[in-house]
């Protein structure tokens, strides 16, 4: 590698992570996972961990529990404790559910919401389906209910302490938006088809109260938010509506916005420091890469459909699992191929990085576990476990956790924590 390319590598490094890490917030350590796409927002998990590479029902599992109802959001994990939303679309609630980290134990549990299950849902969607976020002070979750989209926050006992509406909620496909920690403030999107559009919005998190509040196209889109110190500032990057767009995240001004991405995407954005990179599915596949300068120029872009699994980008090179089951790898800068791998089946869940290994879980509960460089993809194990999966496996502390559903005379939903 010349002395230039190294350079635009460790200028990528550099910024690759946002303004405010997880260690900056009071109670939250390295060996957690508060968020969504983990402590840097981006999939990457702390380096240095051994979890385990193979697994199966009995071997390497930690413990295992039953979570009662069905969600696809993502277990939240922190200090001794392990946070996940559930919901029982049959009661018609919302719920928290806390449990102990070293053995699965339920500490507590908080209905946080009951009633208005109002709408039709895609078959495959919950009322569950964001993952929750962590300030080492209090938890937030967006829920969607009485044809709203709602974001709460509780203390760290289960005592809810504020709601608040963000935007009126019309969708064929559900909601998933999970919540940001950026600052004092709590963001949220809520792109929706509900006459009058949806909102993006910035939440004081003491309080719940709206700080700024900005409208968005009659679309229907689905990303959560990301925040990353990119071209010089924090920039508040979400993707859809046919848009790719940057706001200040402590205002809601629009810094800048560009035709480009389709009018549906699920995946939360990355960014190489220079690019931002975004996925799409509806009404084309897309995948491309915009820069961050806010001159609208797109670098390179291709037709693979990565539409719901988020990607990874690290040291100059963008990793993806697409939606119809293949892995790839593309110079970050210049789109080039470095390699494509099959591994077959279909994936929702977004894949999770630690260190040069790659976790990817399949619908059907299969986790492939790869090493990714971009001189080779290498497959070191294929773990099953339950028969569907949905959420994202995390992994902090050397363990995995890893929400699965298996049908067993009817459908029972478990969280394993898996361990060598």
């Amino acid at each position: 590698m010349n002395s230039r390319m190294l350079s635009v590598v460790a200028l990528a490094v550099a910024f690759v992570f946002p303004t405010h890490a997880a260690t900056e917030f009071k109670g939250i350590g390295k060996e957690d996972w508060p968020w969504w796409r983990g402590p840097s927002h981006n999939g990457i998990a702390a380096s240095g961990q051994k979890p385990p590479l193979h697994w199966d029902e009995t071997r390497n599992v930690v413990w295992k529990v039953e979570v009662p109802g069905r969600g696809h959001a993502s277990p939240t994990v922190v200090g001794d404790r392990v946070y996940l939303p559930t919901a029982d679309e049959q009661a018609q609630t919302q719920t928290v559910l806390c449990l102990d980290r070293a053995d699965g134990r339920l500490v507590w549990k908080s209905v946080v919401h009951q009633g208005g299950f109002n709408q039709e849902r895609q078959k495959r969607a919950t009322w569950a389906s964001a993952s929750i976020a962590c300030d080492g002070e209090r938890l937030f979750l967006n829920l969607y209910n009485r044809d709203a989209i709602y974001t709460y926050a509780l203390d760290l006992g289960g005592k809810k302490l504020w709601e608040t509406k963000v935007a009126d909620f019309v969708s064929h496909q559900g909601y998933g938006a999970s919540p940001l920690i950026h600052d004092s403030l709590v963001l949220v999107t809520a792109d929706t088809k509900a006459p009058g559009g949806g909102a993006l919005a910035g939440l004081d998190r003491k309080t719940g109260k709206i700080v700024w509040r900005v409208g968005r196209p009659e679309l229907p889109n689905y990303p959560s938010p990301v925040v990353f110190h990119i071209d010089g500032r924090d920039q508040m990057i979400v993707t859809g509506c046919d848009l790719i767009s940057s706001f200040d995240p402590l205002t809601g001004k629009k810094l800048w916005e560009f035709e480009g991405a389709t009018t549906e995407c699920v995946v939360t954005a990355v960014t190489d420091g220079v690019r931002v990179f975004t996925g799409g599915g509806y009404p084309r596949n897309h995948t491309m890469a915009m820069r961050a300068d806010g001159s609208g120029k797109v670098d390179w872009s291709n037709k693979q459909r990565v539409y719901v699994p988020s990607m990874i980008a690290k040291e100059g090179f963008l990793y993806a699992v697409a939606d119809a089951g293949t892995a790839h790898c593309w110079n970050s800068a210049t789109g080039e191929e470095k390699w494509k791998e099959r591994l077959g089946g279909s994936f929702f869940s977004s894949p999770t990085m630690v260190d040069d290994l790659i976790y990817a879980t399949s619908v059907t509960g299969t986790t492939h576990v790869f090493k990714a460089t971009p001189d080779e993809f290498k497959l070191l194990a294929e773990n099953k476990l339950g028969d569907e999966t949905y959420a994202t496996p995390v992994i902090c502390g050397g363990r995995i956790y890893l929400r699965a559903a298996k049908d067993e005379g009817g459908r029972r939903e478990f969280l394993y924590c898996l361990g060598r």
